[in-house]
C-alpha cells in the first residue's frame, strides 16, 4: 500500500511524513528528473506501508516540473493525505477540490490547527467534513498533536462522488465552502497558551526541560529518601530487627535454615542489605528500598503525564533519540535511572515496540548510574579529585551514545515514530492521580516481590555452594591483567551483583590509586545491575533478552575498564 502526502508548499508535509516515517527515511530523485522527494515507511495496524512525500504543489494542472511529478505519482498512489494549511484554508481548498474529483481515497490532515486559536480563525469541523465528504483531522505537526487520530482515521479516508469543476467554478465553489464553515475573530494568548508552544520549541523546550527534568529528580530522590529515612527504616529496625534477631536465637544463630532465612548477622546487629536473607534482605530490598521510589518515581510521571507536559517532552526529544534507536519518552526513563534504575527500566514500558524496550533498558543498566552509587562516587572517588568523577560520568555518557548507536544498527526489529496526543496544560484532580499511584505501586509489589525472594533463595543457595568462590577465582586473572586491579577487587565486584554501592565502598580499604578507583568504579557502574534491578530485567525483557543484556553489559564493562586501564 503506497500513502501520498501531498499539499502545498510550506504547509508541514514534511513534518507530517517525519512524524509518521521517523528514522525509516530514504531520499530519492525521481526517475529521469532532479526533482527530489522522500519515501519511507509505518506502521498501519499490522501491515507495514509505503508513505511517500510528494513535491509541493498548488494544482493538478502542472505549471513546473514539480508539480508534473506530484501528478505522475498521485497515479501510483493508493490513499492521499492532503495536508491542508489551516490558517489558510480558502487557498489551500484549490487543490482539495482537484483530488477529491479523482478516485483516490482521501483523507485531510488540517494541519498548524494551533495557529487558528492564536490568530481568532474558528473553523466549524463538522460542517467541513459534510460539505468535503472525507474525513477531516486537526493536527500541529510540530508537536505531534492530532498525528494519532490522523493515523487512525485513514482507513476512512473516502474517494466521495464529487463532479469535475472548470477553474472558475472550483473557485466559486471554495467561497461558498468558507462562507459556512470559517469565521474569523480576534484573541491573544493566554499565559498557558504562550507555555505550551515554547514547551516544544528547541530553544525554550530545552530550557523548560532541564528545568522540569532536574525538579522531577529532586522530587523522586527527595520522596524516596524520606519515605526510607523516616518511615521504612525506622519501621524495619525497631520493629522488625528485634523479632530477626528473635528467630535468629531460636535458629542457633547458624546453619542451613539460618542462613536462608535470616543471613548473615554480624555484632549482633541487623544490616537489612547485606544480610541476604529472605526474611531480611529478601524484605527490605523491595519494600524498604524499592518501593519508596517506585512511590515517588510514579507520583511524578502521573503528575507530569496528566499536566501533559510528557507528550511535549517527548516530542521535543525525538529527533536526538532516533539515533539511539529510540523515540523521544525514551529520554524519561533514562533521566529517572539517575534516582533508581529499577522504576527506570520498568518505566520503558511506555515505549511501543521490544526493540526500543530493550535498547533503553539495557542502556539504563549499563550506563546510568543510580543514586546510591553516584553517592559513593562522589565520596569515595571524589576526595582524590573532581577529576576524576568527572572521567567516571564523561566515560558513562561517551559509552551511552557508542552503544546505543551499535545497537540502533544492530538488533533487529521495528522503531515506530511517537505518535501521541498533545493534550493542552491541565491541573490534573488528585483522586485520580492517587487511584493511579496506587495502582501502579500494587502492580510492582505483587509482580517484583515474589521474584526478588525467589532470587534471594537460588543465590543463597549458589553462595553456600561456594559457586562465588569459584567465580572470583575464575575471574581474578581478568581482573589482575585486563582492569590493573589488585586480587582482592574479585569479591567487591561480585558483590556488586547484589548492591553497587556496598561493593564499591568495599574497594575504600585496598588502598587503590586514584586511576584504579575510577576503573573500578567504571566497571561497576557497567557490569551487572543490581538484584534489584536484575529481576525487573528479567520480567520486563524475558530471559532470552535479559541474558543478551547481561552479554552486552560484560563485555562493554570489560572492553571499556580495559581501554581506561591503559589510558590512565
Amino acid at each position: 500500500m503506497k500513502i501520498l502526502l501531498m499539499g502545498n508548499p510550506n504547509v508541514g508535509k514534511s513534518v507530517i511524513f517525519s512524524r509518521l516515517t521517523g528514522a525509516h527515511v530514504i531520499a530519492s530523485n525521481y526517475p529521469g528528473t532532479t526533482v527530489g522527494y522522500t519515501h519511507g515507511f509505518m506502521k498501519l495496524a499490522e501491515e507495514t506501508v509505503e508513505v511517500i512525500d510528494v513535491p509541493g504543489t498548488y494544482t493538478l494542472e502542472p505549471t513546473s516540473e514539480a508539480e508534473e511529478i506530484a501528478l505522475r505519482m498521485l497515479d501510483s498512489g493508493d490513499l492521499v493525505i492532503n495536508v491542508v494549511d489551516a490558517t489558510n484554508l480558502e487557498r489551500n481548498l484549490y487543490l482539495s477540490l482537484q483530488l477529491l474529483e479523482r478516485d483516490t481515497p482521501v483523507i485531510i490532515a488540517l494541519n498548524m490547527w494551533d495557529d487558528t486559536k492564536h490568530r481568532g480563525v474558528h473553523v466549524d469541523l463538522a460542517k467541513l467534513r459534510q460539505l468535503l465528504g472525507v474525513p477531516v483531522i486537526p493536527t500541529v505537526a510540530v508537536t505531534g498533536e492530532g498525528i494519532k487520530e490522523l493515523v487512525d482515521n485513514i482507513p476512512r479516508a473516502s474517494s466521495p462522488d464529487t463532479p469535475a469543476r472548470s477553474h472558475d467554478e472550483r473557485w466559486t465553489a471554495i467561497g461558498g465552502i468558507i462562507d459556512q464553515v470559517q469565521h474569523i475573530t480576534h484573541r491573544h494568548h493566554t499565559w498557558v497558551e504562550r507555555l505550551a508552544d515554547a514547551s516544544v520549541k528547541p530553544l525554550t523546550g530545552g530550557v523548560i526541560a532541564l528545568a522540569a527534568l532536574a525538579s522531577a529528580f529532586l522530587v523522586v530522590r527527595f520522596i524516596g529518601e524520606s519515605l526510607i529515612g523516616y518511615v521504612l527504616d525506622p519501621l524495619f529496625n525497631t520493629l522488625w530487627a528485634p523479632v530477626v534477631l528473635k528467630l535468629s536465637e531460636l535458629l542457633g544463630g547458624s546453619g542451613l535454615l539460618h542462613d536462608i532465612l535470616i543471613g548473615r548477622i554480624v555484632g549482633g546487629e541487623v544490616n537489612f542489605v547485606e544480610s541476604f536473607g529472605l526474611l531480611t534482605s529478601g524484605l527490605y530490598v523491595p519494600f524498604g528500598m524499592v518501593l519508596p521510589y517506585i512511590i515517588s518515581f510514579y507520583f511524578v510521571l502521573g503528575l507530569l503525564e496528566d499536566i501533559g507536559y510528557l507528550p511535549r517532552l517527548g516530542v521535543l526529544m525525538d529527533t536526538i533519540m532516533h539515533r539511539l534507536g529510540l523515540h523521544g519518552y525514551a529520554i524519561i526513563p533514562t533521566l529517572l535511572g539517575l534516582g533508581c534504575n529499577v522504576p527506570a527500566v520498568l518505566a520503558t514500558r511506555v515505549l511501543e515496540s521490544k526493540r526500543e524496550r530493550f535498547i533503553a533498558a539495557t542502556l539504563i543498566s549499563i550506563a546510568v548510574p543510580c543514586v546510591a552509587l553516584q553517592a559513593m562516587i562522589f565520596g569515595l572517588v571524589g576526595e582524590r579529585g573532581g577529576e576524576y568523577v568527572a572521567i567516571i560520568y564523561g566515560t558513562l555518557f561517551i559509552v551511552w551514545i557508542i552503544l546505543g548507536i551499535i545497537l540502533n544498527r544492530t538488533v533487529k526489529g521495528f522503531s515506530p515514530e511517537i505518535l501521541i496526543e498533545i493534550p493542552p496544560y491541565r491541573l490534573p484532580p488528585w483522586r485520580t492521580m492517587l487511584q493511579k499511584l496506587w495502582m501502579r505501586s500494587r502492580g510492582f509489589l505483587r509482580e517484583a516481590v515474589p521474584i526478588i525472594l525467589g532470587a534471594i533463595l537460588v543465590i543463597n543457595i549458589l553462595y553456600i555452594l561456594g559457586v562465588f568462590d569459584v567465580i572470583a577465582n575464575f575471574a581474578a586473572p581478568v581482573v589482575t591483567g585486563l582492569l590493573g586491579l589488585p586480587k582482592e577487587a574479585v569479591t567487591a565486584l561480585v558483590i556488586g551483583f547484589l548492591r553497587k554501592d556496598v561493593a564499591l565502598g568495599m574497594l575504600a580499604p585496598l588502598a587503590l590509586t586514584a586511576e584504579q578507583l575510577v576503573v573500578g568504579s567504571v566497571v561497576l557502574a557497567m557490569s551487572f545491575p543490581c538484584i534489584a534491578t536484575f529481576v525487573i530485567l528479567l520480567r520486563e525483557l524475558g530471559t532470552v533478552n535479559m541474558l543478551k543484556a547481561v552479554g552486552i553489559m560484560i563485555s562493554a564493562a570489560l572492553i571499556t575498564g580495559g581501554i581506561l586501564n591503559l589510558i590512565l
